[in-house]
């Protein structure tokens, strides 16, 4: 049997990123941070958490976890790489309020808790909350849409989607 010549369009892969904190989904502009709202590292969402502990989004690899634990990465098995940056300027905590519950080179589930952190010590210390969730290797995007409007609960509800190339 002869093969067809003609080339197959390529099944894109569809990922699905649930909300990783429960909270109110904030647009990635309005991140009080130009580093974040002007997309420089990378595009995605942000949410207002409402309590504060941070649950894997997606079933990946902890490929990053910063020393001061407020902020982690992520990458999927298909390659897409994600940044959760707990709060704006929380790095100057070093690690305050913050308790890690994974390491790096540890596979986490989605749902799995990857952090906790107290948001009173956030804002007495007068860091924004405000968190961002990033998608790092754009490159590999397609197209990305947040799904999500308003109020999320953690783990239950789409954050976003990504359609690889």
């Amino acid at each position: 049997m002869l093969r067809s010549l003609f080339s197959r369009k390529k099944q894109q892969q569809e990922i699905t990123f649930l909300a990783p904190l429960t909270g109110s989904v904030v647009p990635l502009s309005e991140v009080p941070d130009p580093v974040f709202a002007g997309k420089v590292v990378g595009d995605g969402a942000a949410i207002l958490p409402a309590e504060g502990v941070l649950y894997a989004p997606v079933d990946a690899k902890v490929t990053h976890l910063f020393p001061t634990h407020h902020a982690i990465g992520l990458s999927t098995d298909s390659g897409v790489e994600l940044l959760m940056h707990i709060g704006i300027d929380t790095v100057k905590l070093q690690g305050k309020g913050f308790t890690p519950f994974v390491s790096v080179g540890d596979k986490v589930k989605a749902g799995d808790k990857l952090i906790q952190f107290d948001i009173a010590v956030l804002q007495e210390a007068g860091c924004p909350i405000v968190t961002p969730i990033v998608i790092t290797n754009g490159d590999v995007v397609a197209e990305k849409n947040v799904v999500a409007q308003g109020n999320v609960a953690a783990g239950q509800e789409p954050l976003m989607t990504v359609v690889l190339k």
